[in-house]
């Protein structure tokens, strides 16, 4: 029985590459076609490190494990597979005893780790201030309604110049009560009504009426996984996500424009780590990719969070609003930010599998 057709091999829940002498990859494991996005077919024969990208020189000490027959362990290095941002991970290197120049490379992700036991406590404390924003909300819109009014009673005795002050009175009043409606979307927003969803059909919808608005000056490339199953959710709740990534995307970029890249794929291995120990497949990914100016370094661990934005006169409610939409899903969204490159990932469950009756 070879590696691969064994059941530990296919049941290692961290991407695992079993490498020839000569580094090349001979095979790889379900975790691992995941998170470099390719089948074991496909990736046969290929040089390790035309596939895997480390931000750390490792031939050497990879050369030496090999040669003296013994462990390599390797932490906090940046990996990056050329089809996302990299991710922070621990490597292991093994050689195989029975089959001599062969080794065993194993990568753990700690990013995505670390983030996914974030203290809940943080969460719990968003909605609270939520709840207060949302009863303030209310409360102050109906003075602000006796102030829209009151100003525009006053405009009708003055003069031109009296009345520009006015106007603006007017115009403040009702930008607030904008924002103040937007509070009260965000805390009244239904449960979602889950059921399988074509991931790609939500997308090309978004697609299409982003290129007929807000992105006109952007360009959207389709990069799709075919074979993508149905994902378990509410497609015009998620339809909502999307569009607010690419309305985010297209305001980063500025009138200049830029490009904005749709992509899906399958990870056999990520799974949502609860804080009581359980975890759920969330195998179905979606990443929204931009080439903007990035995230602001003092916000891009709170970009989530409510009444946090990069934007000047930005409310901060959108990508709260996405990331509270993907939480009613039980999904996961995460999101890493260089000059150049911008990646919001989306991972979602699975629709099950609906079981033919059978002939009697």
């Amino acid at each position: 029985m070879t590696l691969a057709e064994n059941s530990i091999w296919a049941s290692l829940p961290v991407p695992a590459l079993l490498l020839d002498p000569e580094d090349r990859i001979a095979d790889i494991n379900p975790a691992a076609e995941g998170f470099l996005n390719t089948s074991s077919k496909s990736i046969r024969g290929q040089h390790l490190w035309e596939r895997v990208m480390i931000n750390s020189p490792l031939e050497d000490a990879f050369n030496r494990a090999r040669e003296t027959v013994s462990p390599l362990f390797v932490n906090d290095v940046d990996v990056g597979t050329g089809d996302r941002a990299p991710l922070h991970c621990n490597l292991q290197i093994a050689p195989l005893q029975d089959q001599p120049g062969y080794m065993i490379f194993l990568i753990s992700p700690r990013e995505l780790a670390g983030r996914m036991t974030q203290d809940h406590s943080v969460k719990s404390a968003a909605k609270s201030a939520i709840g207060m924003a949302e009863m303030l909300a209310h409360e102050i819109k109906n003075p602000l309604a006796g102030i829209t009014g009151a100003a525009q009673l006053l405009s009708m005795g003055l003069n031109a110049e009296d009345r520009e002050l006015t106007d603006l009175i007017v115009g403040e009043t009702r930008r607030i009560v904008k924002l103040l409606e937007q509070v009260e979307q965000f805390g009244n927003l239904t449960l979602p009504d889950l059921k399988p969803v074509n991931i790609h059909d939500v997308l090309d919808r978004a697609r299409r009426s982003a290129l007929l608005g807000f992105g006109a000056n952007m360009k959207i490339v389709e990069d799709y996984d075919p074979s993508l199953p149905h994902a378990m959710g509410d497609p015009d709740q998620l339809l909502q996500v999307i569009l607010n990534l690419l309305k985010n995307a297209a305001q980063a970029a500025g009138k200049d424009g830029g490009t904005i890249r749709l992509h899906t794929y399958f990870e056999h291995s990520f799974r949502l780590r609860r804080a009581d120990g359980g975890g759920r497949s969330l195998p179905l990914q979606i990443e929204v990719i931009d080439d903007g100016p990035g995230l602001p370094d003092e916000i891009a661990d709170q970009i989530f969070d409510p009444f946090v934005s990069g934007r000047e006169n930005g409310t901060g409610l959108g990508l709260a609003l996405v990331s509270k939409i993907i939480s009613d899903h039980e999904g996961w969204i995460s999101v890493n930010s260089v000059p150049g490159r911008t990646v919001f990932r989306i991972s979602l469950p699975m629709a099950p599998r609906l079981r033919k009756k059978k002939k009697d």
